[in-house]
């Protein structure tokens, strides 16, 4: 069975895929609704990977203002970062606009999404021990 270090790369890792993801339909034509996904995954992975190295249970539900509550619970200086994001509309890429016939975000919507996805990459890694960083 994996420890809670180990399991807390993984999760971090996964999030760095849908990073990556992202970065890689943004470098093209899109398509950006699917840009928004990925940068809601990686954001939703990263916060995991916070709950996991504190060996918490890792909730199913892709709402990741909850996911950030959670994690701040856990770590009270994440409050002052994580707040000052817009992390709600995030959530609503995980399903709700997945399955939406009408969202067809533009560019910009879909890189401000790998943006925060970013700043909350950088936040989560500059808490992580040595030995979960990728």
């Amino acid at each position: 069975m994996k420890d809670s270090a180990e399991h807390a790369r993984g999760w971090f890792m996964k999030g760095d895929s849908d990073l990556s993801a992202a970065g890689q339909i943004l470098s093209g034509p899109g398509p950006y609704d699917t840009a928004c996904f990925h940068a809601q995954q990686a954001v939703e992975k990263y916060l995991k990977s916070v709950l996991a190295l504190h060996e918490q249970a890792i909730p199913r539900p892709h709402d990741v203002e909850e996911l950030a509550r959670l994690c701040e619970a856990l770590d009270s200086s994440l409050k002052a970062e994580l707040s000052s994001l817009n992390l709600a509309e995030l959530s609503d890429y995980a399903v709700i606009l997945r399955y939406d016939s009408e969202f067809w975000p533009e560019r910009e919507v879909a890189q401000e999404a790998a943006h925060l996805a970013t700043i909350v990459r950088s936040v989560v890694l500059s808490r992580l021990p040595a030995k979960v960083r990728p």
